[in-house]
């Protein structure tokens, strides 16, 4: 398969581009996201998979045969791997990890052991090379918690002005719980109530629209079901009076072409009120899907992620590993399944301690 990137103002443009190119055929979005240019406008990449026959075919009109011989492959690949080799030593040297039977390198495999990268762990270890931290693991593990601390990121909780909040995310990870975990929290639990609405943009699960139906039923808030961009913009500006209005969308794998372009279509809609974009992200997913599900969802401009299944796994490294990685701000964390009760503003604090307790088992 090739990778080829298409660019555009929008997502959709960008994608569009690929079926002129290649027809109505079954597309594989590899990647999708946005990026400010120099010029400083923002433009959406959209990175497809083809194979290699049909990228030939379609970029030059014909296929190109490979000229070099195996000869030449092989003296090449013989090269780039001697360069490698060069380059892991001279990372090895400047990163100065300690031997393996020292408190560094002992710290190190504990931390990498409960998910966090190595790549990260050698970049705070190498400022710390000659100084007394190094040999006093509680020192060290102290430091690296603190480090993790500054690195991690919150959004805070801000009601102070209209608007929408839409939570997008893969299939099963809780957006329709979660909504329903929110409207009662702006709507009752806080020192003043809001007024809220719901709105369900999921036409594709069976049930979702009867499912947070009965929860706006039980809690007396106002609940629309809306199928096109058209009408999601009428019903917003009809809620005009409304103080939060809470989106549900259809759950979708991060490879789903379809549900991907429509739901970029509700979120570029032209709206009277600011719109927040978050993404819900279980924490039990291992960090290769973590890493998938935000390239293919980051450039729907998330404003913050809000982690569910907190009461699923008792291992959080790795979701750890992500923030620190992809340093999104996180905003609630889902802990149970009780609805309102079972959600958490995000804090770096409850989540470390998690971590915390796991490493101390370690």
């Amino acid at each position: 398969m090739i990778n080829e990137t298409f660019v555009a103002s929008t997502p959709k443009g960008a994608y569009e581009q690929a079926v002129e190119k290649y027809g109505n055929i079954d597309l594989s979005i590899v990647s999708a996201r946005q990026l400010r240019y120099d010029d400083g406008h923002l433009r959406a990449e959209v990175v497809i998979a083809v194979p290699k026959e049909l990228f030939m075919e379609r970029s030059f009109g014909e296929a190109v045969t490979n000229t070099k011989s195996s000869s030449e492959e092989e003296a090449l690949m013989d090269e780039i791997g001697e360069l490698k080799a060069q380059l892991d030593e001279m990372k090895d040297e400047i990163i100065g990890v300690a031997p393996h039977n020292s408190v560094t390198e002992e710290v190190r495999k504990l931390f990498i052991k409960k998910g966090i990268a190595s790549a990260w762990l050698d970049n705070i270890l190498s400022t710390l090379v000659g100084t007394p931290l190094i040999e006093d693991a509680s020192l060290l593990v102290s430091y690296l918690l603190e480090e993790i601390d500054e690195t991690l990121q919150v959004k805070e909780e801000e009601l102070d002005h209209p608007k929408v909040i839409m939570l997008v995310g893969p299939t099963g990870v809780g957006k329709t719980t979660t909504i329903a975990k929110l409207a009662a929290r702006y709507a009752y639990l806080l020192e003043r109530p809001y007024k809220v609405a719901l709105i369900n943009l999921d036409s594709y699960k069976v049930g979702a629209v009867e499912q947070l139906a009965h929860y706006a039923d039980i809690m007396q808030i106002e609940h629309f079901a809306v199928s096109t961009p058209e009408a999601f913009q009428e019903r917003i500006e009809a809620l005009e009076g409304y103080d939060i209005i809470l989106v549900d969308t259809a759950g979708m794998s991060p490879y789903d072409t379809h549900k991907f372009v429509k739901t970029v279509e509700f979120v570029k809609s032209e709206t009277n009120r600011e719109l927040e974009v978050h993404m819900v992200l279980a924490a039990t997913v291992k960090y290769e899907d973590m890493a998938d599900i935000y390239e293919n969802f980051s450039f729907l401009n998330l404003d913050s992620v809000i982690i569910s299944k907190f009461d699923e796994t008792k291992h959080f490294g790795t979701l750890l590993n992500f923030m620190l990685l992809y340093k999104l701000p996180m905003s609630y964390f889902s802990i149970g399944q009780e609805v309102p009760d079972d959600l958490l503003v995000a804090s770096k604090e409850y989540l470390l301690e998690q971590f915390i307790g796991d490493v101390h088992e370690g």
